[in-house]
Parts: structure tokens; sequence; C-alpha cells
């Protein structure tokens, strides 16, 4: 008889389906029955429907058995910091779901792959996914990463669930400077024990590109297409997220990859000439404090006074504009009367003390608050532009820089590239990589 977590195979009338059995779900209720398929899909199917069920495998409920870690003097040592996420989730047997579960030595345990690459070292920061991040996390990861550079490495991979990874690597792109050495973030779409997985590919990628390089700085290596030939290195403050669930979800805006990495010749291609190079006599230096009172408020169609004026008081803002950078406030006909009340509530956030900063919603391109008069209207409001930034990484530079920085210095430097994060001209070529 087949149980819970067995692996079975299913026969209906027209089709066969092979996989792991899973607990029913509430919402499906007990007549039918949920099937885990080998790509990591669950399916349910109508009981009555089956014809005969073959159990395959009897799941085995066992600890597994790690390998000591064993340490290669010929070999160079990379930290990881572990924080949860899909990198470092499982199946739960007794939900159907994903659940972030491994402790650091069984993420090392799973790719016995990276102990030929270089001496292993793990330490767990958090067990969380990555949409719970706040503020106060990037500090927490700050301190491990430059514990690890004082301790003696040669590079930093830092393992993160994939929805707020782009913006973390932003954010410590800020918080970390004059690092010595490279921090790249590595996550996954699929649970490491899915066949479908990218874990251990973006893992070993980026292990090389530690090992084989002498690039130093934050960056993200994951999938560069839906295939098991290459990973990409992503620079750490222009990398957007485009996809919910594909391997290759992360692409740089308005700017090149800065290198490829291919899994199976391990040969690795810098597309970006221009970087900053390991120096292990650099001391690393982190400002870690954000300030906590900054938003993200993205303009759409039907948009109230209320929604705006809701940020007075707050330190800064990040508003995510409609094409060049802009929001309702003008009158073209009696439908849009409420809109005359936008540009006074804009006022009065900026009057507050808040520091409001104009990006685009267009995924490409930059703001241009002088073409259009609803730009000019808005910078004489005292909203300033945020160029070409992308606006999850204005929001983490915000914060830094009010954690920072006093008000006025803010002002200017916000609009200026630190870290890679403005380019002076954008060019054709930075479309749609």
């Amino acid at each position: 008889m087949a149980e819970i977590g067995d692996r079975i195979k299913i026969f209906t009338k027209d089709e066969e389906h092979e996989g792991i059995l899973m607990p029913s779900l509430e919402e499906s209720g007990q007549d039918t029955l949920i099937l885990k398929l080998k790509n990591g899909y669950n399916i349910g199917i109508e009981k009555s429907k089956i014809k005969k069920t073959e159990v395959l495998e009897k799941h085995k409920d066992t600890k597994a058995k790690h390998a000591k870690l064993t340490k290669d003097d010929d070999l160079p040592t990379i930290s990881i910091l572990h924080t949860g996420g899909t990198i470092a989730s499982k199946i739960d047997y007794r939900t159907g779901a994903v659940y972030s579960s491994f402790e650091p030595d069984e993420l090392l345990n799973m790719f016995p792959e990276l102990s030929k690459i270089a001496n292993l070292r793990s330490n767990l920061i958090a067990k969380m996914w990555s949409d719970d991040l706040r503020f106060g996390h990037f500090e927490l990861i700050a301190k491990a990463v430059k514990k690890e550079i004082e301790t003696g490495c040669e590079g930093i991979i830092i393992g993160m669930g994939t929805d707020n990874l782009a913006v973390a690597s932003a954010a410590m792109s800020f918080i970390l400077e004059e690092l010595p050495i490279p921090v790249i973030f590595v996550g996954a779409q699929r649970s490491s024990d899915r066949g479908s997985s990218d874990a251990a590919m973006n893992l070993i990628c980026a292990a090389q590109f530690i090992t084989n390089t002498d690039f130093s700085g934050v960056a993200i290596c994951m999938h560069e297409s839906m295939d098991d030939e290459n990973c990409i290195i992503l620079p750490g403050c222009k990398t957007h997220k485009l996809h919910s669930s594909r391997r290759d979800a992360f692409k740089p805006v308005n700017q090149d990859i800065i290198a490829r990495v291919n899994f199976n010749t391990k040969k690795i291609d810098f597309i970006t000439k221009e970087y900053t190079k390991k120096d292990k006599d650099r001391k690393p230096l982190i400002k870690p404090k954000m300030e906590e009172r900054v938003g993200l408020l993205k303009v759409h169609v039907n948009m109230f006074p209320e929604q705006f004026e809701f940020y007075k008081g707050y330190k800064g803002l990040v508003i995510e504009g409609t094409g060049l950078g802009h929001t309702p406030g003008q009158v073209p006909n009696e439908i849009c009367e409420i809109h005359r009340k936008i540009y006074p509530a804009i006022k009065k956030v900026v009057d507050s003390g808040c520091v409001v900063v104009m990006t685009t919603q267009t995924i490409y391109g930059r703001v241009h608050l002088h073409v259009y008069d609803k730009g000019t209207d808005l910078t004489a409001l005292g909203v300033i532009s945020g160029e070409d930034m992308l606006a999850n990484t204005a929001l983490v530079k915000l914060s830094w820089l009010l954690g920072n920085y006093k008000p006025e210095e803010v002002k200017g430097l916000i609009g200026k590239n630190l870290r890679g994060e403005i380019n002076e001209r954008l060019t054709s070529e930075m479309y749609l990589y």
C-alpha cells in the first residue's frame, strides 16, 4: 500500500504519472491524489480515475549522513554565508511544499563538487525567505562578511532567496566599501532536491569565478539561460529579477554582464573590462546604518493625494513614476479634478523634510524631468531625479545615504554614481541584454 513520501506510478485510462505521493490538501479534498512529479511540480489526480497504483520506492525517513569536511592546503578558502531561501530548501512531505531547512553543513554536503574547487567554510546567518528581509538584516550580513574577510578567505558566497536577492546585492554594494575580495550572491529558482534545480550549478560557477579571477566587489551569479551551459556574473546594483520561476530570471538593466562562466569547460570570459581587482591588503570598511523611515511608492492609474501624503514625516521616499518620471497632478478634464490635490500633497511631503527621489517604472531607460511640463512641475516641488537607477536600488541607496549623511548631503549624492548604480549615458546595446 502506498504511503506519503513513496515514489509511485499511477495508471489512469489515458495516462501514466510517476512521482512522490503527497498528502491531500484540504482544498483538493480527499478524493484527489497529489503527486509531486520529477520536475518538481505537483499534480492532482481524481482517485476515481486511477486504474492501478504501483509503488516504485518506499520513502526512507532517515537522516542524511554528512561526509566529514577535510582541508586541502593546496586549495583556497571560500566562505558561504547562509540566509535561507530556495537554494537551501527541500520537500516537506507533510504538506507537499518546499521549506527552508538545510543547516549550512547540509548545503555543503549536497554539492561535493565544491570541495574540489576550494576549502569551504559555512556560517548560518538566518533561516528565512528573502521577502522577509528588513534593513536591519543588511547590518547582520555586512558584519558577517567583515568577520569572514578578517578570518581570511579568497571570497564569500551569500546564499539567499531570489525574490529580494538583487535588492540585497544593491544594499551590500553601498554598505561594503573597499572590499579586498569578491562577495557573490547566489540563489536558486528551483529547490535543491528537484531534478531541475539550478542550485548546484549556480554555486559551483560562483566558486569557480571566485577562485579563478581577480575580481573584487559585490556581484550576483545565476543561470544565463534555461539550459545548464553558462552562469553569468551580474552587477550588484543593476540587476533585476524579471521572471517568477525561470532559471534565467536575472538580467542586467542598462548595463552589460560582468562575466560568463561555462559550467562544463570552467572557462570564464569577462565582458566588463573595467572592474575593481582583488587586493588582500585593502582594508574593508562597512557603513551598515540604514534609515528605517524610507518608502517606495508606485504610481498607477486612479491615484489619490492621500497615497502621497501618507509619507509626510518620512525621511525618504522613492517614487516609481510613469515614463520619464511623472505622476498625476494636472487637470485636463473634470474626471481628473482629484489630481489638483496631488502636487500639493507631494509638496507637503517634501516640506516635512522628506527627500523625494523619482525613478521610472519602466525596466530600461532613465528619468528625464525636463522634457515635459509634468517633470518640470515635479522638479519645482523639490523632487530629485533618480537618473537610471532601478527603483529598489534607489530605495536602499536612499536609506543608506540617510543613515550615514546629512539630508543636504543626501540630496547631492543621490543622483551621483557611487557604486555603478547610475550611468552617465545609455547606449542601444544596453537594452534587452
